[in-house]
């Protein structure tokens, strides 16, 4: 029993060309993936949950799950030989559970992009507030104006581009904004600027115990580093599943330690009256907050080609096995080409600015991409694992045990899809 122990977390590496990430890489890498726009949420999500004790119940919790659908992800890639997040479900759990989970994780980019243009538009919104004191506000500084601006202007020449080696540097900027506007909101209620009215507010909701299930997709959509899982192992030069897991552990902690800091400061300033968008909540003209709403925008405008650059190569895959690229004229057979690339990201950008337009709340779009981050954090790994461990010699208790820790979290993201889906839609109505 314990060498078979042993083996399963010493696996050997994946056939991965050349791999050359160091363990500290790693770490910034997934800390960068989930340290995004779901900060903004957190505060939300805690007074969502009825106040701080169940909001930190439900996130403890919600980390377990998180590290281990990492570390099953690391051991599902070694089992299967494979590079990608669907390469991976598709060569475990068949070739249909893998036509699945390309289409959540087209969708799931899309609502996440839908949900970057969102932050974008609420913090130049904020911003011309400060910079625009007149009431009321010319017609260049409504939303329904700058957006589109902006994504015409530098969406979509950022994402039109065929490669995005020059994004290699983002992740600075990202984990500083999200670690400045972390700092920002503990400051800010200790010292409690001018600008902030100071009157009690209730530290606790009074909404039914089971209001705490709402924070799952909040949770879901701010961790969601599980889809880089795969890439960022099988690029690491030491693959061993103990190292990996130890790797998850490192930046999982140090994620939920920004989270919690933004959203425990946040909540205690704002009580039950805080935004979804926390940023929303504070004066258009603290300087300190404009610095923040500033550096986010700017890495939420960098990291939105990338996102973008991810879905259109699932799409130009689809291309590539179309009728069309096969018998079309030469010049359209390139699915990197201008001919494709161009209209896709055209649509891609056209169709998630409508829809950033559309929907008037960040909580709304939270819920959806909580639905469909649950595939990928919970449905997809616990599968993998059922499905791998009935490929490998090991004793009857430890397989019975991994089995029934895989049915666990397909069962738990089941029930967050259905609860997020359902919530969302209410809400929609």
């Amino acid at each position: 029993m314990e060498g078979q122990t042993r083996g399963l977390l010493e696996k050997p590496p994946t056939a991965t060309t050349n791999p050359t990430l160091s363990s500290l890489g790693a770490v910034f890498i997934l800390l960068k993936s989930a340290l995004g726009a779901g900060l903004l949420n957190f505060p939300w999500a805690f007074y969502k949950a009825g106040g701080l004790v169940p909001a930190f119940l439900v996130a403890l919790v919600s980390l377990l799950f998180l590290i281990s659908g990492l570390v099953i992800l690391g051991y599902a890639a070694s089992i299967s030989g494979q590079t990608t997040y669907q390469g991976v479900v598709r060569e475990l759990c068949g070739a249909a559970m893998g036509k699945l989970c390309e289409a959540c994780f087209l969708t799931n980019l899309i609502m996440i992009s839908v949900a970057f243009l969102r932050v974008i538009g609420d913090q130049l919104e904020k911003l011309c507030d400060s910079l625009l004191p007149e009431v009321p506000q010319p017609w260049y500084a409504a939303q329904d104006f700058t957006l589109p601006l902006i994504s015409v202007l530098i969406i979509f020449p950022l994402s039109a581009l065929r490669e995005i080696a020059f994004q290699k540097y983002t992740s600075i900027l990202g984990t500083l904004a999200a670690c400045y506007l972390a700092l920002v909101i503990t400051v800010q209620y200790y010292l409690w600027p001018q600008g902030l009215l100071h009157q009690p507010r209730p530290l606790l909701s009074q909404s039914p115990w089971t209001s705490v299930f709402s924070v799952f997709p909040t949770i879901c959509f701010g961790f969601q580093s599980h889809e880089a899982a795969v890439s960022i192992y099988c690029s690491m030069r030491n693959q061993s599943l103990s190292h990996w897991a130890l790797v998850s552990v490192s930046s999982l902690l140090a994620c939920c330690l920004v989270y919690s800091l933004t959203g425990v400061y946040g909540f205690l300033t704002f009580g039950t009256e805080v935004s979804a968008d926390v940023l929303m909540s504070y004066p258009g003209n603290d300087t300190a907050i404009i610095v923040a709403r500033i550096l986010f925008a700017v890495s939420v405008v960098t990291v939105y080609p990338i996102v973008l650059f991810l879905g259109r190569s699932v799409m130009q895959d689809f291309w590539k096995k179309s009728y069309w690229a096969t018998h079309g004229p030469p010049v359209l057979v390139d699915p990197s080409g201008p001919w494709v690339r161009l209209p896709l990201t055209f649509l891609w950008v056209s169709v998630t600015l409508a829809m950033a337009l559309f929907l008037p709340d960040l909580s709304e779009i939270i819920s959806i991409i909580g639905g469909i981050s649950s595939f990928f954090i919970f449905i997809f790994p616990g599968l993998c694992l059922i499905c791998a461990v009935g490929m490998e010699p090991m004793g009857p208790r430890v397989k019975c045990c991994l089995e029934a820790w895989g049915t666990l979290s397909v069962l738990v993201g089941t029930f967050i899809f259905g609860q997020s889906t359902a919530e969302a839609m209410l809400e929609l109505l």
